[in-house]
């Protein structure tokens, strides 16, 4: 476990916080794009796993960016941070390997996805990323794209029957005819609708990368 402050927090929109933590267990720590920390939900071993935006090694700093929905325990911690408060992390670890991906990438996904579209931006081999998320509330989510340089993403209105992943499938085939790369993120059904579209397209496996960040009803998912 890790100790770190919280040395700023922003709120962006009723859901979304920019959470800076620091502290000396920070520094000289290897972190790459994808990497993932699991922050302690106070007692007992519940935690939640966050996509570090940012990590300043050499001074210890690094920055999540926290989506609170629900009444979970991430929802509740999220909301209820104080600059100065302390918490304890694992990791970080790894998540997603990207390291040897190449442009151009396409990252699909959804509000949990917005953390790791911050940290592809700003690898050099993810420079021009494009990005399609799926969302809940698509003026809250342009504006906190917006806020965080990602202004630039494509959104689509999640529908109740999963009827706009078809028009997901649609532009990922586009794409894919024009030799993208891409990273699935976010709801593992989704995940699995858009994977699958792909793969029988013809895309091979080494051009994508998946990982599901939640599922209905279930926990542990990261």
């Amino acid at each position: 476990m890790r100790p770190a402050r919280v040395a700023g927090i922003k709120t962006l929109s009723p859901h979304f916080r920019l959470v800076e933590l620091e502290g000396e267990a920070l520094r000289n720590v290897a972190w790459a794009a994808g990497d993932k920390i699991q922050v302690a939900m106070g007692s007992g071993l519940s935690a939640r796993t966050y996509t570090p935006m940012w990590w300043d090694a050499g001074n210890g700093r690094t920055r999540l960016l926290a989506f609170a929905h629900g009444e979970g325990p991430g929802s509740r911690w999220a909301s209820s941070l104080r600059e100065g408060d302390s918490c304890q992390f694992f990791g970080p670890r790894r998540s997603l390997d990207l390291a040897d991906l190449q442009a151009p990438i396409v990252l699909f996904g959804d509000e949990t996805s917005f953390g790791l579209a911050a940290a592809l931006r700003d690898s050099l081999q993810a420079c021009g990323a494009l990005h399609l998320f799926e969302a809940a509330d698509i003026a809250e989510s342009r504006l906190v794209l917006g806020s965080i340089g990602l202004g630039h993403a494509r959104l689509m209105a999640r529908s109740a029957d999963d009827t706009h992943l078809a028009t997901a499938e649609s532009e990922l085939l586009r794409l894919a005819a024009n030799g993208a790369q891409f990273v699935l993120t976010g709801k593992a059904s989704s995940i699995q609708r858009v994977g699958r579209a792909l793969k029988a397209a013809g895309v091979a496996l080494s051009r994508i990368r998946a990982k599901a960040y939640w599922a209905p009803g279930k926990t542990g998912l990261d």
